[in-house]
């Protein structure tokens, strides 16, 4: 079959990587894809938000398969512009239409959905511009840390964990009188904080039956030890090694059931991932948020530890026929090693050659923020690289991920040296 992916990052390049080793794939395209999904498929200069132009190309081209790789295609509803259409409702969307999505395109949403099915999860409130006092009487409730949620997509950095309360209430008001965040934070959730590890268990869906891929752990931000700003992540491992089979019958039983059950229940339909961020406190699962796609950098140590053919499992998933099919997981760890460019979070610059890419060995580096510059690889975003290994545990494929990372650069090169530090 013809399959179009959407999006541009590490992401996408995993995806693309594995999609190409099926024998069920005939012609494979990614809009707007990277320097790496260029050598594998055809790239397409098609931005993931103009349907009309997706529409076009399906159609010209044949595509009977479309995966969603971001979040806000799918917060916009092509998922629902693919049914609307006569032309396009018989192609396969993997993600979910809007109302699915509002998971992670509104916490207040996701925070109700929780409550109304005892998934556990830290106690909130909801606040705009017009109860701000009531906001600043609610953080005077709570002991610090303080952790304050722009309610709408923010890009991953809608999320602020604060330690003073004088500090909170001004960054209250910052993200709902000042706009901080936009439109995103015109409504804050503000919940308590909960002392714990995270890690994030990722499940398909075809809407009545699951499966449940291999957890992982990322590390969000940009300096040694979890210091410093929070990015898009700066590096994963899977499996968990702290998420042991008590601990992974209880996410199942308390969270993953109640989820997939309660989109039945509410009349949510759903044909795609569910991205779970979880903290374990005392050994007790709670939920930090939903997403409603695979994470990045995790697809690029969980795909990689899928062993059963990925378009397979999609078509099930279309065909609501997951149940009839099994999932083979690679029992060697994963771990990936992100590179950025300098600067990053905050402002750095982009076109900066890679160079010695052709010198890497017993590694796949998946491209996140890359381009061509005709025949030179360039840098095309804050996130460049992600170098992912297997191993026999994590330690191992670390340090294979770390000597590859050693052999390639570009100007300004930034990573993390002490990933799984705190397993």
């Amino acid at each position: 079959m013809n399959i179009l992916i959407l999006g541009s990052g590490g992401r996408e390049h995993a995806f693309t990587w594995k999609i190409a080793q099926s024998d069920k794939c005939s012609n494979l395209f990614v809009a707007p894809g990277n320097a790496g999904t260029a050598s594998i498929a055809t790239n397409v200069a098609i931005n993931v938000t103009e349907f009309d132009k997706i529409k076009d190309f399906v159609i010209a081209n044949q595509i009977e398969m479309v995966v969603v790789g971001p979040e806000d295609p799918l917060v916009r509803g092509i998922h629902d512009f693919f049914l609307a259409d006569e032309q396009l409702k018989e192609v396969i969307v993997i993600g979910p239409e809007k109302l699915g999505a509002t998971l992670e395109g509104s916490k207040e949403f996701s925070k109700e959905f929780m409550f109304r099915h005892n998934i556990p999860t830290a106690a909130y409130k909801s606040f705009t511009a017009d109860n701000l006092e009531q906001g600043y009487a609610f953080l005077e409730s709570l002991k610090a840390p303080y952790v304050l949620k722009a309610d709408g997509l923010a890009a991953g950095k809608g999320v602020l964990i604060i330690q003073d309360l004088h500090e909170a209430k001004d960054s209250l008001k910052e993200m709902l009188v000042e706009a901080k965040f936009g439109n995103a934070s015109a409504k804050v959730v503000i919940e308590e904080f909960l002392d714990g590890i995270e890690l994030s268990c990722f499940v398909l869906t075809d809407g009545k039956s699951y499966k449940i891929l291999p957890m992982a752990k990322d590390y969000k931000r940009i300096g040694e030890g979890d210091t410093g700003l929070n990015t898009g992540g700066m590096g994963a491992v899977s499996p968990v090694p702290f998420a042991d089979e008590v601990l992974k019958q209880k996410i199942e039983d308390r969270i993953v059931k109640p989820t997939i059950n309660g989109l039945v229940k509410d009349n949510i339909p759903y044909k795609g991932f569910v991205f779970i961020g979880l903290i374990r406190v005392n050994n007790e699962p709670y939920v930090i948020e939903y997403n409603v796609r695979m994470g990045d950098p995790e697809t690029e140590v969980v795909i990689p530890r899928v062993k059963s053919d990925l378009v397979e499992l999609f078509q099930a998933v279309g065909n609501q026929t997951l149940d009839k099919v099994s999932i083979e997981l690679d029992e060697r760890s994963a771990c990936t090693v992100m590179t950025v460019s300098g600067g990053y979070p905050e402002a750095y610059e982009k076109g900066k050659e890679l160079i010695g890419l052709d010198t890497i060995n017993g590694s796949i580096p998946f491209h996140a923020g890359t381009k061509l510059e005709g025949d030179k690889v360039v840098t095309n975003g804050g996130r460049v690289l992600a170098m992912t290994s297997y191993g026999k545990d994590f330690k191992e494929a670390l340090a294979t991920s770390y000597s590859n990372v050693a052999k390639f650069s570009f100007d300004k090169m930034y990573y993390r040296t002490d990933l799984g530090f705190d397993l």
